[in-house]
């Protein structure tokens, strides 16, 4: 099924093809995609009113997130993804805890390079939420990590952090395996409290460097 212009522009900014504050114009998306102006338009236009672009004047950029938007992003998905890890405690098959116990073993090879990594944490959290079985959770979870993609740089560049992170889905996938879902809810929400505390000192570091 071919692609609409409003998801190929939303997966060009997750893949980061488009970056925050990169300009977007209609012509050029037109042509990248291979898609006429009109239906480019009314992606833009719905991207924008999703937050997901903003104004600069006559223009559209990829929108970026302040700290207060940060910090209450974090929030939300703690709990949703906390959920997730209760309900898969719950309701995951053993051939769904297999997957994702697959897909950190493989993902060990990959963690000294973040690109890569942060490739396969999308894939291991969207799984994650899949196993919780409950499609409404599912769709808000969708839309957090949409708005994770308005973050230039991921946690996972942090030194270090991509080991720890792995060591992280361990524990929630072990807690998930043995059916705790309070143990896999408490991991998952250590999970996102590292990652947001690792993202804000590079927050940090980049302010010092460029003030």
């Amino acid at each position: 099924m071919q692609k609409d212009a409003y998801t190929l522009i939303l997966e060009a900014i997750d893949a980061g093809l488009y970056r925050p504050g990169d300009r977007l114009v209609e012509s050029e998306l037109a042509e990248r995609f291979g898609v006429s102006r009109t239906p480019v338009r009314e992606a833009m236009q719905r991207l924008e009113t999703q937050a997901m672009l903003a104004r600069d004047g006559r223009s559209l950029i990829v929108a970026s997130l302040d700290h207060n938007q940060l910090a209450e992003l974090y929030v939300v998905r703690a709990e949703l993804e906390a959920l997730a890890a209760r309900l898969a405690a719950k309701h995951a098959a053993p051939e769904e805890i297999r997957v994702l116990q697959d897909m950190i073993d493989s993902d060990r090879a990959q963690q000294d390079d973040p690109i890569a990594l942060s490739r396969a944490n999308k894939r291991f959290h969207r799984q994650l939420h899949l196993a919780s079985h409950n499609r409404y959770l599912v769709q808000q979870l969708d839309l957090v990590h949409r708005s994770m993609a308005l973050l230039a740089t991921t946690s996972l560049a942090a030194e270090g952090r991509g080991s720890m992170a792995l060591d992280e889905h361990q524990a929630i996938v072990d807690a998930i395996g043995a059916g705790d879902a309070e143990a896999a809810a408490s991991a998952l929400r250590h999970h996102i409290s590292q990652a947001f505390e690792t993202r804000l000192k590079l927050d940090a570091e980049a302010r010092t460097e460029h003030p």
